[in-house]
């Protein structure tokens, strides 16, 4: 991460200039334009695109699968299933696997139009035409027609995904008439506002699957909501450990979201390597088919934290944290949030950020390790939407906070757009060749270290020492993220103050459009007048360990504390401290409880004896 001084947040780009100014109905027109000129029925055509893109067009990028613009027409080169993540470098079946007429629907695509490839990847109208175009071809395959009911769409939308698997085809068909049923509406990253009336009429003729020669998948292993099509491959022995969580002791109570920073099928072989010393349980596609690789009673090598791994699910996810907000696809929020209710509901896990986090929240567990955690999955993913997807949206009222009240992070995903710079080691897709600023639609707030734009953003001590941060995509010390709760310190016009960090940092809230009050929270703080230490694993003392069986060891972080005076929330009731040994099984569960508190960007543990805890009653202006 660098450590150059933080820029003022004045930089932006066109694109999102232009959207800044207004939004436009163009892009809905030319969906309903294109469903009428290949005689796709309008509603079916909105609702695919919406699960394919969320109708964002992604200029000329391409998406982490080789798919361009909102009908994700994919053009897929050797180039890119050989380079970077994709790791099939120096086979001698390269040519032939990118070659699959899967990976190149925009090439059929101007075959049936007649427009030249370019347009298709790069120009709105043209991409969606050559999407309509090869829909309307899978339905002449199919029923010989293109017929004017909705429900007789169903195998030509399965065919659409480019899945070969039975549960992979029809998981998305059944996602994009559920769309087609229930409607939707968003204004996308470029200012295009387009909506879809819901339909409730439109019910699929499924039995339209039997002509598509589909492979069914072997699902007698896997745990996951009949919703979600779900396959199981083995993951890396080196990345997971067997155990029997939660019936032998191990409390399961926290699921961790995820990316790769590869594609679905890159990120699924190396987790399967047997050398990788990392593993997860699922692996979520671009499409919302998931692959479980660990047993959810064992325990995933996934978070970069033993004590986090030993009480979490992880969910990766096919994209790229640089590029989350384009290509964590609607269908693998759907998915994802259908996954996490049926394992919360499994493992009585609360749903809400306390328990549902990302990686870039879990706890560094050594000082030295800090400064390298990951980030992922960014500050992209849209929070707000997917916990609104969960049926637990952010909650407490607006309203302007006062000192000692409690304040959830809650930025609108859509209008909170903020300047971030991205620089190529950022992306391993190669897409991003020099170090660019650009405003994007974000799930944080700034923190900075007075209330004043020009202030310089908080740097955190771990990876900045006592230099300001930075507005680098990465650099996750400066930001407080949708859905995060902490204590207010102070106010002043437009900006509130919390303690974060061990210290008291700024972020601009007008009116508290950014936050809501919460009471009912359990607020800490230290039990006497010195700081209390902050620590990023929760082990048992080593006098409890029973003969035999090596101690972990841990110790304060040491850049971190918790001062006298100041106060954090705890983002659950104290657990007793625990550790696990896979070579005989056993479970050692210390005498002492350990607070898990909101202490950063990430969360850090105390001892429950070190502090006081008391519930905050929410007070505003």
């Amino acid at each position: 991460m660098p450590s150059a001084t933080a820029q003022a947040d004045t930089t932006t780009d066109p694109a999102n200039t232009a959207s800044a100014n207004a939004t436009s109905t163009s892009r809905q027109q030319a969906l309903r334009s294109a469903a009428a000129e290949y005689h796709v029925p309008a509603g079916v055509l909105l609702a695919l695109a919406y699960q394919e893109s969320g109708w964002d067009a992604h200029g000329a990028q391409v998406s982490t699968d080789g798919g361009y613009g909102v009908m994700h027409l994919t053009d897929v080169t050797t180039a890119m299933v050989a380079g970077g993540d994709a790791g099939a470098a120096g086979r001698a079946d390269l040519t032939s696997l990118a070659a699959s007429p899967a990976l190149h629907t925009l090439r059929t695509a101007a075959k049936l139009t007649g427009l030249s490839v370019r347009e298709l990847r790069e120009d709105d109208t043209a991409n969606i035409r050559g999407g309509a175009a090869l829909l309307a071809s899978y339905e002449k395959q199919l029923t010989g027609g293109t017929p004017t009911d909705p429900s007789r769409w169903y195998g030509a939308v399965a065919r659409y995904s480019q899945s070969k698997q039975r549960q992979g085809a029809l998981g998305f068909a059944d996602r994009v008439f559920g769309t087609l049923r229930g409607g939707a509406a968003t204004t996308t990253e470029d200012g295009q506002r387009v909506r879809l009336a819901a339909d409730p009429s439109a019910t699929p003729v499924q039995s339209q699957a039997a002509a598509l020669d589909l492979k069914a998948t072997a699902s007698t292993d896997t745990e996951c909501p009949p919703t979600v099509p779900c396959t199981f491959v083995a993951g890396s022995p080196a990345g997971r450990q067997v155990s029997d969580r939660p019936a032998n002791g191990i409390r399961i109570d926290t699921i961790v979201i995820h990316d790769l920073e590869s594609t679905y099928d890159a990120g699924v072989t190396g987790l399967a390597d047997p050398s990788n010393p990392a593993a997860t349980n699922y692996v979520m596609s671009s499409d919302g088919s998931v692959t479980q690789m660990v047993p959810t009673k064992d325990i995933a090598f996934h978070a970069g934290n033993y004590s986090t791994n030993l009480h979490s699910v992880g969910i990766e996810h096919e994209g790229y944290a640089v590029q989350g907000a384009s290509w964590y696809t609607e269908a693998q929020y759907e998915a994802t949030a259908a996954l996490v209710k049926y394992l919360a509901a499994r493992f009585d896990i609360p749903l809400d950020r306390q328990h549902v986090i990302g990686h870039d929240n879990v706890a560094g567990p050594t000082s030295a390790l800090v400064s390298g955690m990951h980030w992922d999955p960014g500050p992209f993913w849209d929070w707000n939407h997917f916990m609104d997807l969960l049926g637990a949206p952010a909650q407490g009222r607006r309203g302007v906070p006062r000192a000692g009240s409690v304040v959830t992070i809650d930025p609108r995903f859509a209008k909170n757009k903020q300047t971030v710079q991205v620089c190529p080691s950022d992306d391993p897709t190669g897409q991003t060749t020099a170090c660019t600023e650009s405003r994007r639609r974000t799930n944080f707030v700034y923190l900075r270290t007075a209330p004043s734009d020009t202030a310089p953003l908080f740097g955190d001590q771990a990876v900045h020492g006592t230099a300001p941060g930075t507005d680098r995509v990465n650099d996750w010390g400066s930001t407080a993220q949708a859905g995060q709760q902490f204590v207010v310190a102070d106010a002043q016009g437009d900006w509130t103050a919390i303690w974060y960090s061990g210290s008291e940092v700024w972020f601009h809230n007008p009116g508290g459009t950014n936050t809501r009050i919460s009471d009912g929270v359990k607020v800490i703080r230290a039990a006497g007048a010195t700081a209390v230490p902050l620590y990023g694993s929760s082990y048992p003392d080593k006098a409890e360990y029973p003969a035999g069986l090596g101690a972990s060891t841990q110790a304060p972080l040491s850049m971190y504390s918790v001062p006298a005076g100041q106060a954090y929330v705890a983002t659950a009731e104290p657990a007793a401290t625990d550790d696990f040994f896979s070579s005989n099984g056993a479970v050692v569960i210390g005498a002492k409880k350990m607070y898990t508190i909101q202490y950063n960007h990430r969360v850090g543990l105390v001892y429950a004896d070190d502090v006081t805890a008391t519930e905050a009653a929410g007070r505003h202006h």
